[in-house]
Order: C-alpha cells, then structure tokens, then sequence
C-alpha cells in the first residue's frame, strides 16, 4: 500500500539546503588558500632566526646608516632618520616577501611541490596562498618595525596609522607577488637568491628610499617612474610626512595592476605544473 507523505513532511524534505555545484570549486580554493598559508607561517614559527634577521637588517639601515649620513641633514623639516623610515620599512616588506617564495623552490627540490600539485585542490589556490602568506610574513616584520618609530622621533594621527598598515600590506602582496612570479622559474634555492638580489637591490636603490626623488638626476627620476618600489617608499612616506612625489591615485593604480599582473602569471605557471 502506498504511502502518502504529510505536507509537513514533504515541506521538510523540500527545504532542506542543497549545496550549489558552482559553489564546490570555490570551497576547494579557499581550503586550499588557507591550508598553504597556515603551513607558511607554521614554518616561519618554527624558524625565529628568519623574523629577527629580517628585522634586524632594516634596523642597521636606519640607525648606522640613518644616524651617519644625516647626522646635519633636514628634509622637509624633518630628520634623515624620519625621512628614511618609510624607506627602511619598504626594504623589509620587500626582502621578507619575496624570500618568503624560496619554500617554492625548496620544496621543488625534495618533490614535495609535485605532490602539492596533484592534491584536490585547484592550483590557483597554491599560487594565492603563496602569496598572501609572504605578504602577511612581510606584513607582520613591518609592524615591528613600525614599533621603533616614537624612538626616532615618528608619530602618526589615526588615520595616517591606518593609511600606513594599508599600505604596507599593499606593498607586500606586490613584493610577494613578485617573489612568487619569479621562484616558479627555478628549482635550485641556490640560484633564486643569487638572481632575486641582483633584481632587488637596483629596485631598491632607483625608488627614493634613501634619498628625495625630487632631487635625483633625471634618470633616476625617469627609471623611478617603472619601480614598483618607488611607488610604495612614496606612499609610506606620504603618510609619514605628508608628502607625496607621486600623486596617489597613480600608485595606487601602478600597485594592484603589478600585482594582477605577476598573480595571473604564477597562476598560469602553477596550472601548467611541473613540466612549466
């Protein structure tokens, strides 16, 4: 005998939540995203030596260096220790973020990168979670630095402060970015820092950290224009000093095309896999 089904029963079963098709795939990228980053920074906790080397290099920066050179030098009223600060920070987003992507080299060369790519996750979100993580490793050295500031003589209001964070978070996903485009080219952690040196240090050096733009020889202000770095040193400093070389709009626009740019790249190698 057949049964029939109450409508309160029938409403149960009807209204139960189904899970969208289109929706799995993002599930497994978000798992995917957090499972890389959340191994990222188990590795860096594992590994204090790398937070207080990527601390202290800055540091030498700004009080040997700093206290040395501008011993008699004023910049817009400031001290060369207040005028380099924001200069210093970018140096330890940009160093911490893209030395962050040598694990992908690393673990290329003991296979674990194969077996990361044929897990069940999508492998954008590898390329993502990659990046996100050196910039949130980068991110956090920037805060430490930021704590040195009232030493030298730097204070911020509260949205200058808020500014500041944005924009060194910012920085550090293009560092990262970068670092990530770059590492998915080698498998030997050996020649990445060779290689990734020779490209940071004239980055560095052309972006006005250290010195004022507005005064550098015109190609140092031309080059400046194709520097990501500059871009991010002015921003910094823009919310220490209140100064901008660059109107603001324009970095900021310089900063997320870089990053969509080298992120669609490392997307594109990592979906490629290891015969990229």
């Amino acid at each position: 005998m057949e049964q029939t089904r109450t409508p309160q029963e029938t409403e149960g079963t009807t209204s139960r939540p189904q899970r969208s098709p289109q929706s799995a795939p993002k599930i497994r990228i978000m798992q995917g995203f957090w499972a890389i980053v959340i191994r990222d920074l188990k590795r860096l906790w594992a590994q204090p030596i790398r937070l207080v080397s990527g601390v202290a290099q800055p540091l030498l920066y700004l009080f040997l260096l700093g206290s040395g050179l501008g011993a008699t030098t004023q910049f817009g009223g400031a001290g060369y220790l207040q005028y380099i600060f924001p200069g210093v920070v970018t140096l330890s987003l940009l160093f911490t973020a893209t030395f962050a992507a040598i694990t992908i080299v690393f673990d290329r060369e003991i296979g674990f990168l194969k077996a990361v790519l044929v897990a069940p996750i999508p492998r954008r979100a590898v390329a993502l979670g990659k990046v996100f993580s050196g910039a949130l490793q980068a991110f956090a050295q920037g805060v430490i630095l930021l704590l040195t500031a009232p030493i030298i003589g730097v204070t911020f209001g509260f949205f200058e402060l808020i500014g500041f964070l944005f924009f060194m978070l910012l920085g550090g996903l293009v560092f990262s970015s970068l670092g990530v485009a770059v590492a998915t080219r080698f498998s030997s952690t050996e020649v990445f820092p060779v290689v990734i040196n020779a490209v940071l240090l004239p980055m560095f050096f052309l972006s006005g950290a250290l010195y004022p733009l507005d005064t550098a020889p015109g190609w140092i202000q031309t080059l400046a224009y194709v520097d990501p770095v500059a871009y991010a040193v002015d921003l910094l400093r823009g919310m220490t000093l209140g100064e901008f070389y660059f109107p603001v709009a324009l970095s900021v626009t310089v900063l997320v095309a870089v990053i969509a740019v080298l992120v669609a790249e490392s997307i594109r190698v990592f979906e490629k896999g290891e015969e990229a």
